[in-house]
């Protein structure tokens, strides 16, 4: 497996990937995957790369900004999304370790992940990789009709704005 940067010409794979992972219910309360302009806009441009398995994209995981002032320049929301054929081989793992690498090196002090509390996998590979459970956020929002909470989880770095 190889982590590399994000290509514009990845986004068909990164796309249908995202679907899978709104598919399961339990990855995010969008309820369709993001067209080209608006998951290129949500996302910021340095923090974007893909897991590649046989010249396969089978991962991906990027970075939004936590909040447009530019007090929380270095704040940061993880995507994470795993094809659901390549979930359990440590591809998760890689590609956060990875992600919190590239963050840091470009200024990123703080990463805050929200997820669902049933996905199991993806409170596992946050904790493995640093972050700390920081509290729930109770009925967040409603999906199909029924109110969701939200783990909220955050990683402060030990190599930026310490």
């Amino acid at each position: 497996m190889k982590i590399r940067n994000f290509k514009k010409s990845d986004f068909t794979s990164v796309k249908s990937i995202y679907q899978q992972g709104i598919d399961t219910g339990n990855a995010t309360f969008q309820k369709k995957a993001k067209g080209w302009n608006e998951w290129n806009s949500s996302f910021l441009i340095t923090c974007r790369i893909v897991a590649e398995l046989n010249n396969e994209v089978v991962g991906w995981a990027a970075l939004s900004a936590a909040s447009n002032r530019t007090v929380y320049n270095g704040v940061a929301e993880v995507s994470i999304y795993i094809a659901k054929n390549y979930a359990n081989y440590g591809i998760g793992n890689s590609l956060l370790s990875e992600l919190i690498s590239t963050s840091e090196n470009e200024g990123i002090w703080t990463l805050q992940a929200g997820i669902f509390p049933e996905n199991e996998s993806s409170i596992a590979i946050h904790s493995k990789n640093g972050f700390k459970t920081i509290g729930v956020r109770e009925k967040l929002g409603k999906m199909n009709g029924a109110w969701r909470d939200i783990l909220f989880m955050e990683r402060r770095s030990k190599v930026v704005g310490i």
